[in-house]
């Protein structure tokens, strides 16, 4: 049977972690390494999955019984979006599923949004569907509120609309920011973080003193809406200043790591113009600002510091098919 191959990119934060949870804006860009995913009919009335770097080979469940019993963690965004397509679109037919990726879910990427984009706009391209971005939108971003509870839906709206993008919670305001390149340095930290729980932790901790986060929240959304100004403008300098000062505000908020602090400050101390997380903190990726004077510097201190030099390039185009 026809099959279509669909690709979306992974994301890195540039700015506004977690204050984006609570209605604040962020900012966010996606990224060279894509997930690839192809899809096509099967006649069994079940999908069959086989995303082999995620440890599932020829995983089946029926279209009646997806979102029941217990989903397994791996193929969990995938069940919940063709069960979320097929309740909103009246999608009936049994589909094979083979997932790439470019990227280890490890590094924060956002591979779950990116695998959930790619998959509906496949789904779309199969059956000649013609969806507004909007609508694939809402339909990726309610799977993600389904399978972990939580989440802004920034990483959803960087996978289909690709770019980098101001953006604000549920995807109420998502603006496509003119960005020069930006030459980033991102350093995994080799530390998985679990996203879910620290925004949860977050809001524990806004529900024991909600003055003091709400104060935290106010701070990083001033400097979101700086950097947007920064990085249209192309002032380096000023973006390096509020990319420290944004990490300043996130590790009083408690989100950084050790692991992280060693690659931010190794980073500063060779010369980057400004360093950071991406992310929920607690590990996964940093990011640091550089110029080409300072470029070979900064990535031999990223290494030297038990970090691994991811290569990436950012402002790559969003969801579609057959995109390399």
């Amino acid at each position: 049977m026809p099959s279509v191959t669909a690709s979306a990119p992974g994301k890195l934060m540039l700015f506004g972690e977690h204050a984006v949870v609570y209605g604040h804006p962020c900012i966010v860009t996606a990224v060279s390494k894509r997930m690839r995913v192809r899809v096509g009919f099967n006649g069994k009335g079940a999908i069959v999955v086989h995303a082999p770097q995620m440890g599932l080979v020829n995983y089946h469940k029926r279209i009646t019984d997806l979102g029941k019993q217990e989903v397994p963690k791996p193929v969990r965004f995938i069940e919940l979006l063709v069960k979320n397509f097929s309740r909103t679109y009246g999608l009936k037919r049994g589909l094979d599923i083979v997932t790439e990726s470019e990227f280890s879910s490890d590094y924060g990427f956002g591979s779950s949004a990116a695998v959930s984009a790619a998959l509906a706009f496949g789904i779309t391209e199969l059956l000649s569907m013609k969806l507004t971005k909007k609508e694939l939108f809402d339909l990726c971003y309610m799977t993600v509120l389904d399978a972990q509870g939580v989440g802004s839906g920034f990483d959803v709206a960087s996978a289909i609309y690709g770019g980098t993008l101001y953006f604000v919670g549920g995807g109420t305001v998502v603006q496509r920011i003119r960005a020069p390149k930006l030459s980033l340095i991102v350093g995994y930290t080799g530390v998985k973080a679990d996203t879910p729980t620290l925004v949860r932790q977050v809001a524990e901790q806004r529900r024991r003193d909600r003055k003091r986060v709400d104060q935290l929240f106010r701070k990083i959304a001033w400097v979101v809406r700086a950097g947007r100004i920064a990085v249209e403008k192309g002032d380096f300098e000023a973006l390096g200043r509020l990319m420290n000062h944004n990490q300043t505000l996130l590790a009083e908020l408690g989100v950084s790591s050790e692991e992280l602090d060693r690659l931010i400050q190794a980073s500063r101390r060779a010369g980057a113009l400004g360093a950071k997380l991406s992310g929920a903190g607690g590990g996964d990726c940093m990011i640091a600002l550089v110029d080409s004077a300072h470029r070979k510097a900064v990535l031999k201190a990223v290494a030297e510091a038990d970090g691994q030099v991811l290569s990436v390039s950012v402002g790559a185009k969003g969801v579609g098919n057959g995109i390399s």
